[in-house]
């Protein structure tokens, strides 16, 4: 079992290590793979897509520690969830919503006990990542979580129509799956309309186009240069299908 990190903490900054050292300490040994860590900034509910979409590439089993949490310190609670063989531990604020509402096979636990010297600005080091640990190693459901029925905050699962994710090439992921869409759509966003091409080689140079990405989600792309620079493109950003 593997403990994977999703997290807006950027991988330059201190944070991340600080995420392993804690796992050093109470599950030592435990194999830490880094999903993500240039989420969204403070934004749940692309980012609820995004892990919605990058959940799929785990194998059951694993525990997934998620945290973009911009209300921190706050009276938002801490939840523990299983959903579809995958354990999910972070804030409850709609990050594991999408997930959650997308699947049958799901329960939770909130956290109703932090450890001692908790900083008000940390939980993912000092509440969620010692309670990964105890997941990874056996030690869950323990006495700092009680059984709930669901979230508090859920999301919608349904597709998103918004860009959620620019990668450092600037192309877009949007929050559309794109599992049996027809390839003579076209997709617009802002003042531009997108056609489909099946890879990068397919499309001319220089032009935008859109298709299903390596995680099943639409995705805007430029041959050999940024969509996010060409098109102007931000997150929160929002797509349609052309008629």
């Amino acid at each position: 079992m593997a403990i994977l990190l999703f997290t807006d903490f950027g991988a330059r900054d201190l944070y991340v290590g600080q995420i392993e050292a804690v796992f050093d300490r109470y599950a030592p040994g435990v194999r830490v793979i880094h999903l993500l860590h240039e989420a969204p900034a403070f934004d749940v509910k692309a980012s609820a897509h995004l892990l919605a979409a990058l959940a799929g590439t785990v194998a059951r089993g694993h525990v997934i520690l998620g945290v973009v949490d911009p209300g921190v310190g706050t009276q938002r609670a801490g939840i523990v969830a299983r959903i579809d063989g995958r354990t999910f531990v972070g804030p409850d604020n709609g990050l594991f919503s999408v997930l959650w509402q997308r699947s049958t096979m799901k329960s939770a636990w909130r956290i109703t006990a932090y450890p001692p010297g908790v900083s008000a600005s940390f939980h993912g080091r000092d509440v969620f990542a010692p309670l990964a640990s105890a997941v990874v190693t056996g030690e869950f459901p323990n006495e700092t979580v009680e059984a709930i029925r669901a979230p508090d905050v859920l999301l919608a699962g349904a597709d998103l129509a918004e860009i959620i994710y620019l990668d450092h090439y600037g192309n877009a992921f949007t929050g559309l799956r794109g599992a049996n869409l027809p390839e003579d759509r076209a997709l617009a966003v802002g003042e531009c309309v997108v056609p489909h091409a099946p890879v990068f080689g397919d499309a001319p140079d220089g032009r935008a186009f859109w298709y299903v990405n390596s995680i099943g989600l639409v995705e805007i792309a430029v041959p050999r240069d940024s969509a996010a620079r060409v098109l102007g493109l931000r997150v929160g950003q929002t797509v349609a299908w052309s008629e």
